[in-house]
């Protein structure tokens, strides 16, 4: 008995040991997991504890400004306005539909439009929704004074553009709105949220990222159904918008604005040694201001469903063929291919027979006698370069050069969108009407009519190419990008060269001294009479398929001063569409911004000094 009592007692103690020894090691490893918890690990629990505990809140970066080229003009601002959210859960359920009608009526809205928003699966949520941005002062007093019938209903400061200089500015500059939920899809890993204001068209979009500035933040401490608990939120404040420094001349944008007048069609002022834009007009325009009242799908639409298209930038975005501007590309593609002697003679009687059809020059019998190239050009003769162009130069070499001028690419303007134009061949036609080019087909090319496609800047291109002797330089909007809080200089725009051409300098010359000629002692010679500045240049008159009798497209495509520097000379392509009443005020208006420049005149002086008040009178456009 002893002797099995003993050996119980062994086993109890086995067992107490060894449960012990569990018990320790179970401690030992709790106490190990807890230091690793605490210590190792508790900076990381705890900012995620913070992440879990906090609710966020954006704070709206000021939108960066937008300046004209000599930076003391601002084209766009931001005023003071505010946004106005609600906050569901502090909403007691049985008050919800009595606040929400309140607040509509507040507001001018629907409450069909705020129960949009704040949909019944968040009816209970402690998240701020904004229901309505760009809400005046007034409207906020009047919440304010009654918000005690109002719970859960907040309002932030949110400042809205303010297009200080709209008109023809409207298509460069662009507008802002909402952005949407593809936008959001797009965009949010570069910060932007539902409630972000986005650029929707023009510079605005263009350079939306650095407009947009940085958002700030305020962080507030909350229980697990988002009530606030702390009194005290952690604010990262917001960092404001790059202010952007465009190259648009604002006397000169509204010179050309008025030049043109209430006619459908573009003007476009370029300075050929460094491609900046220092005007672009569009008529019809729009008051980019329109999209801040917050009716933004019923502006549209008005707009877009308008006469003439006021949305449409006309300068970039809407093409025409080239006319008689295009003898300017042909006379410089016969000179570099020794294809026909610029001394040589061609007769024009008015009319040419090929293929069984009569081509009628622009002049009617007996036509324009015996030319060479610089009457040619000055006359803008089509029987000359309907015979140049199908005997001795062929489409193939005509589109060759076409495109070394710019046409038928894109030009990689600063906007968000702009049309390459077209630049037809043999092989396009086949592949496009399954037709063969006939010799009609390039004599119609020849002239500038057929299927070639030009937009406004194309042909400001054509003719800074030129000015500077076979270079275009990419043509932009933006000079300079500037620290939104130093306005310091934080990027220049490069002067980038965007097509070259092989074309020798003596061939660029003689193609000059021809557009001077068409100026003295061509076709426009009245209009672009100017005792101030040399000019050169090239008219055009495009017969458009769809319009009334005796309606064209006039365009006048010019440069001065013509015995100047390239780094003084200025490129102006101004275009009236065939929808305006027929005057051939292309090239009036062109002179008109000539004069305004170099004169250093108004409008109402250039018109007076140029003699041409009498035209506004007959045609009763007193602008």
């Amino acid at each position: 008995m002893p002797l099995n009592s003993s050996d119980d007692n062994i086993k109890k103690n086995l067992r107490l040991t060894f449960l012990l020894l569990i018990f320790m090691l179970v401690f030992v490893t709790y106490l190990y997991r807890l230091f690793v918890l605490q210590i190792i690990q508790g900076g990381e629990y705890r900012s995620q504890s913070k992440q879990i505990s906090s609710t966020m809140r954006t704070i709206p970066a000021q939108r960066g400004e937008i300046f004209d080229r000599n930076a003391n003009m601002p084209l766009v601002i931001n005023t003071d306005s505010f946004s106005v959210s609600v906050i569901p859960g502090e909403i007691p359920s049985n008050l919800y539909d009595t606040v929400i009608l309140k607040l509509a009526d507040y507001l001018g809205m629907t409450k069909d439009a705020i129960d949009r928003k704040i949909s019944p699966s968040i009816r209970r949520s402690f998240t701020s929704v904004e229901v309505k941005g760009n809400v005046a002062f007034e409207v906020i007093s009047n919440i304010a004074e009654n918000i005690t019938d109002l719970p859960g209903v907040t309002w932030t400061n949110k400042p809205t553009r303010n297009y200080v200089v709209s008109g023809s500015m409207s298509h460069i500059l662009g507008y802002v709105g909402d952005i949407t939920r593809d936008e959001l899809n797009l965009l949010y890993n570069k910060g932007y949220t539902k409630n972000s204001i986005i650029g929707k068209t023009g510079i605005e979009k263009q350079y939306d990222e650095l407009l947009q500035g940085k958002q700030g933040r305020e962080s507030r401490t909350v229980d697990a159904r988002g009530r606030i608990l702390s009194d005290k939120p952690i604010i990262t404040p917001p960092t404001s918008g790059s202010n952007l420094v465009l190259t648009i001349d604002t006397t000169i944008q509204t010179l050309a604005e008025k030049a043109l007048g209430e006619r459908v069609g573009s003007i476009v002022v370029l300075k050929p040694a460094t491609g900046e834009v220092l005007a672009m007009v569009s008529y019809p325009f729009f008051d980019a201001n329109l999209f801040t009242s917050g009716n933004y799908s019923s502006q549209y639409a008005a707009l877009a469903t308008a006469p003439n298209n006021p949305l449409l930038n006309r300068a970039v975005n809407a093409t025409y063929p080239p006319a008689s501007t295009f003898k300017t590309i042909m006379a410089t593609a016969m000179l570099n291919e020794k294809a026909f002697s610029s001394a040589q003679y061609i007769p024009c009687e008015g009319e040419l027979n090929y293929g069984g059809r009569i081509f009628h020059c622009h002049v009617k019998k007996p036509g324009h006698g015996r030319l060479d190239l610089k009457n040619a050009l000055a006359q803008s003769c089509d029987v000359y370069f309907w015979i140049v162009g199908r005997d001795y130069l062929g489409v193939d070499k005509i589109a060759s050069y076409a495109k070394e001028f710019g046409f038928g690419q894109d030009l990689e303007i600063d906007l968000p969108a702009s049309k390459p134009g077209l630049v037809p061949t043999a092989q396009w036609k086949e592949r496009r009407f399954h037709e063969k080019w006939l010799g009609g087909d390039t004599m119609n090319m020849s002239i500038g009519q057929g299927f070639t496609q030009v937009t406004p800047l194309h042909m400001a291109d054509m003719m800074a190419m030129v000015c500077n002797g076979g270079t275009i330089y990419r043509p932009h909007l933006l000079k300079e990008v500037r620290d939104g809080a130093t306005d310091e200089v934080i990027e220049e725009t490069a002067i980038e060269p965007l097509v070259t051409s092989t074309v020798s300098p003596e061939v660029w010359q003689e193609v000059r001294n021809g557009l001077r000629y068409t100026i003295t002692d061509g076709t426009p010679a009245y209009p672009m009479h100017n005792r101030v500045v040399q000019l050169a240049g090239k008219t055009g008159t495009a017969e458009v398929n769809g319009y009334a009798k005796n309606h064209w497209h006039s365009w006048m495509i010019a440069y001065g001063p013509f015995d100047g520097p390239v780094e003084d000379q200025i490129v102006v392509a101004t275009i009236v569409e065939a929808v305006n009443e027929w005057e051939w005020w292309a090239p009036y208006a062109t002179n008109i911004v000539f004069q305004g420049i170099f004169a250093d005149q108004s409008y109402d002086e250039a018109v007076n000094t140029l003699g041409f008040r009498y035209l506004l009178k007959m045609y009763g456009r007193m602008e």
